[in-house]
């Protein structure tokens, strides 16, 4: 029998739910492309709840404890004598989200001698050390897809708060206000700019597809180039890097998996040849820019915004800069956790386990590390070395 160690964010502050604001959500069973949804054997939750917080548990502890494995829920992952830290030694399967990540280091993974499979419930598994998995045998697997449409509709929900400046515009009525040259000073429209992607995967491609009934300009840059029918149906713009790219656009959205190419990428010297003004949307991960070159671009004016809602680390700390910036649209880790995609990415991470404990192959395109070595959708997206 298994222990299984499953790391979820807080429960809301009064409480776990006890209602929803909507009685269901549409049916989904497959994502654009073909790849069908998650198809677990059966659920035990009910789909729209929250199952993303600690008692949520993503719905498993009735499947597991059923067939007699242990599941641990906690939310205590930093500090020392976490509940993450005790009782790692002995778990055989860690599960964790990239919305309150539960970062498996060289040495946490040295010290898990049962470790066998490490599951992101969602999208980016940068969390984990997969250097350290691959050395030691561990599997790492996520669900894919799950919640790519999700993160698309936040970047273009955050590239629309920027550009038509709405964040400030809600304040004012907020705070009883009416002016209206206060709200407009900083709004433009976005139809007719220039908008550009780094990286045009599932959520790149997904957040071109929505933008182009706009009437932007579209550009993207990926280390795969798209199919020639999809760059002409979009009309998009490649670009062979992020450096070509981005000094043609009004709009830079960040879509891009964090690895040593990109970590670091937006730095002063990258941002300094965008265009004065441009806004900078970043729903991927922190790491790809640089904290307090972003701090220091809009302070200066070179960016006119910034949004997006990842961090580093997570969660944040109170007098992170971030948080008191000007001309920022940032929340907490949320774009890919709503209840539509919560429910996608709990029933798929207990498909990847339904596979697991029955000794059956973990479907492909959830696989990041297997037998030794990057696989699957792993082997498209990251980099041994980093």
């Amino acid at each position: 029998m298994a222990k299984v160690l499953c790391v979820l964010y807080d429960d809301p502050t009064d409480g776990y739910p006890t209602s929803y604001a909507r009685d269901d959500l549409p049916a989904i069973d497959h994502y654009p492309g073909g790849q069908t949804a998650p198809t677990p054997g059966t659920v035990d939750f009910t789909p729209g709840h929250l199952l993303g917080s600690v008692s949520g548990e993503l719905g498993l502890r009735r499947f597991l404890e059923d067939a007699g494995h242990t599941l641990v829920v906690t939310s205590d992952k930093d500090g020392d004598g976490s509940v993450f830290d005790s009782e790692l030694p002995d778990a055989d399967v860690v599960i964790s989200q990239p919305f309150w990540p539960a970062y498996l280091t060289p040495d946490r993974i040295a010290a898990a001698k049962n470790l066998k499979l490490a599951i992101t419930a969602g999208i980016g598994s940068d969390h984990v050390d997969l250097d350290a998995a691959i050395a030691h045998g561990v599997t790492v697997a996520e669900v894919t897809y799950c919640n790519s449409i999700s993160v698309a509709e936040h970047v273009v929900m955050t590239t629309l708060a920027l550009v038509r400046n709405y964040l400030p515009s809600h304040r004012v009525v907020l705070d009883g206000g009416w002016n209206i040259a206060d709200c407009v000073a900083r709004s433009y429209d976005l139809e007719g700019m220039h908008v550009g992607t780094v990286a045009a995967g599932r959520i790149g491609l997904a957040v071109l597809r929505r933008l182009a009934p706009f009437d932007v300009r579209l550009h993207y840059t990926d280390r795969h180039r798209l199919p020639v029918a999809v760059e002409e149906e979009l009309g998009l713009t490649f670009h062979e890097s992020a450096a070509a790219m981005v000094p043609h656009c009004d709009v830079v959205t960040v879509n891009a998996p964090l690895h040593p190419e990109t970590e670091g990428l937006f730095g002063d010297e990258l941002i300094a040849t965008m265009k004065r003004g441009a806004y900078l949307v970043n729903t991927a991960r922190a790491r790809i820019v640089d904290r307090d070159a972003v701090e220091r671009a809009l302070r200066g004016g070179q960016l006119a915004g910034y949004a997006g809602d990842v961090w580093f680390p997570q969660p944040a700390p109170a007098d992170h800069p971030w948080r008191t910036m000007p001309h920022h649209g940032m929340t907490p880790h949320i774009s890919g956790s709503s209840l539509s995609a919560q429910a996608r990415y709990a029933a798929g991470t207990r498909e990847i386990l339904e596979s697991w404990f029955a000794g059956r192959p973990i479907r492909d395109e959830y696989l990041i590390v297997d037998g030794g070595a990057l696989a699957g959708a792993g082997a498209h997206s990251y980099s041994v070395g980093g």
